[in-house]
């Protein structure tokens, strides 16, 4: 069962005001985890209040944060989130108690501590070392097996053994904001030998992902009773596909050039803590499903129940003042595999997880068209144009696009907690 203590209490107010609207990202119930650039440039973690930064640095110095240790007080000091991670559970919550202290509206207020969001600049919040992609919504996984398997299973044999995955790139992992540009590879038109040229089918995947807290040693998994121990927080994650240079180079190995060039993340780590509200049994199964070996059968509560969406605005919508168009409206808990699951089935063989690596879900789509989580999927391989209110039509992104990604969980007796977004406006390859 995910602990719920009195940091989750919904009716626990901020001195910061613009965190008790009821709509806010970030209320005091949140406090998600990030890092910015301060006046003089130099990285300090914060933490989200309503429209305000905490510069958690500052009140280190201060000694604003109630019974904080020598450990917990220097890693909360750096310039990045991963020796705190690393600290484990114990330590993050001690930690979200006392700021939830802090900043709650029984405390005396401390308005010197907070910057502005507006006009300050955000950057990763971890040094990520490793970063692997998932595959874990069936929903996605179907949908691509009846476009290029149309004769044949759409679902792999391994799929609902396995959460299926491959390494990806950290070091082209971006910030939010970040602008991707259209990257250029190997291209294979259907008649012909291949070229090299600039991506003309570029796309969007909705996902999310998790940072890793506490590792593990080589040789000693992480088994599921202690998985979600293990996961520090999540944020959104666009991985950005190119699916003509993907095409072509994928067999055998997996996906290399067309994913490695840009994948951006929201800045705000929301931590389990904050999500413990929102954490459910599952993931579901479907009636004839195989069962799931033991060392992957759910034992805590690893669902997760967020809402996301995907908007869309062209160059040309934004010149003329036209709001961005919602794609899709999608849940967390529509993926097949939980974080719990791919952590432990990642570190089943020994593999040695270190705080700050990322574990991407793989495309989040859900049963129903408005549900998918990539414009491959809603335009159906080219076959179903998007109609934008510019008068344009979309199979692909082009370039000018601007995707944002935003989500957030929502239900009766708790706080309304926000993931923030993740925004990106795709450039022009190079000439």
């Amino acid at each position: 069962m995910a602990s719920i203590d009195h940091t989750h209490d919904p009716s626990l107010q901020s001195w910061v005001q613009s965190a008790n609207d009821p709509i806010s990202d970030f209320p005091i119930q949140n406090l998600p985890f990030g890092v910015f650039l301060n006046t003089e440039g130099q990285r300090h973690i914060g933490v989200a209040i309503g429209d305000q930064i905490l510069d958690v640095h500052a009140a280190v110095e201060a000694r604003a944060l109630a019974d904080l240790d020598a450990e917990s007080a220097c890693s909360l000091s750096a310039t990045e989130l991963n020796s705190f991670m690393g600290q484990g559970q114990a330590t993050w919550k001690h930690v979200r108690a006392s700021l939830s202290s802090l900043l709650s509206a029984s405390h005396d207020p401390r308005p010197e501590l907070l910057v502005p969001m507006e006009g300050t600049s955000m950057v990763l919040p971890a040094i990520i070392g490793d970063y692997t992609d998932f595959y874990a919504s069936r929903h996605h996984a179907t949908n691509l097996g009846k476009m290029f398997r149309p004769d044949g299973d759409a679902l792999l044999p391994n799929y609902l053994h396995l959460p299926v995955g491959y390494h990806g790139r950290a070091s082209s992992i971006v910030v939010s904001e970040t602008p991707i540009r259209r990257p250029q590879g190997q291209l294979k038109p259907e008649d012909g030998p291949p070229t090299f040229g600039s991506c003309r089918l570029l796309d969007y995947e909705l996902e999310f992902a998790a940072f890793v807290g506490t590792g593990n040693a080589i040789g000693s998994p992480i088994e599921m009773p202690n998985a979600m121990d293990h996961i520090f927080g999540l944020v959104i994650l666009n991985d950005w596909s190119a699916r003509d240079i993907q095409k072509w180079e994928y067999q055998p190995l997996g996906p290399f050039n067309g994913k490695n060039f840009a994948s951006s993340i929201s800045p705000w780590v929301v931590t389990m803590e904050a999500l413990a509200p929102y954490r459910k049994a599952g993931p579901r199964r479907q009636e004839g499903d195989p069962k799931v070996l033991s060392y992957l059968q759910p034992v805590t509560e690893d669902a997760l129940d967020v809402t996301c969406e995907v908007w869309l605005r062209s160059h040309q919508m934004r010149e003329k003042g036209i709001d961005a168009m919602r794609l899709s409206h999608g849940s967390l808990e529509d993926l097949t595999w939980t974080f719990a699951q791919m952590l432990t089935h990642h570190t089943s063989s020994g593999c040695p997880m270190r705080p700050g690596d990322l574990l991407g879900s793989g495309t989040v789509s859900g049963t129903t068209k408005d549900a998918w989580g990539s414009m491959l999927e809603l335009a159906w391989r080219g076959t179903e144009p998007i109609d934008l209110p510019d008068g344009t039509q979309r199979k692909l992104l082009q370039d000018g696009d601007e995707v944002t990604i935003k989500a957030w969980c929502d239900s009766e007796g708790a706080a309304r907690v926000g993931l923030g977004c993740c925004r990106g406006v795709i450039l022009p390859a190079l000439s």
